[in-house]
């Protein structure tokens, strides 16, 4: 596959309107977060019952299985741990 048409791949949290944070995978970004949000079909649906939620960190990977590995490395971490990876996000 030629490099121009590899996708991005991105592990993110979302902060709920509960306070509680979500963590998933995704080559694309906003129309996965307008999914959560219940805006298109798909998402979680523990995310549309607590929408909206705001995209609060991201952070990319090379490949799916990639991103996949981070977000259970995310995943297992405390609270505490997840909100003090938030300052250090890139999000667009």
């Amino acid at each position: 596959m030629a490099k121009s048409d590899e996708k991005q791949w991105f592990v993110y949290l979302l902060k709920c309107t509960n306070n509680s944070l979500y963590c998933g995978v995704t080559n694309d970004i906003n129309k996965r977060l307008r999914q959560h949000n219940g805006e298109i079909a798909g998402g979680a649906k523990y995310t549309r019952a607590n929408a909206p939620c705001e995209l609060v960190y991201q952070e990319k990977a090379k490949d799916r299985s990639l991103a996949q590995q981070r977000e259970c490395e995310i995943k297992a971490m405390e609270r505490s741990e997840k909100l003090r990876l938030i300052p250090f996000s890139k999000i667009n």
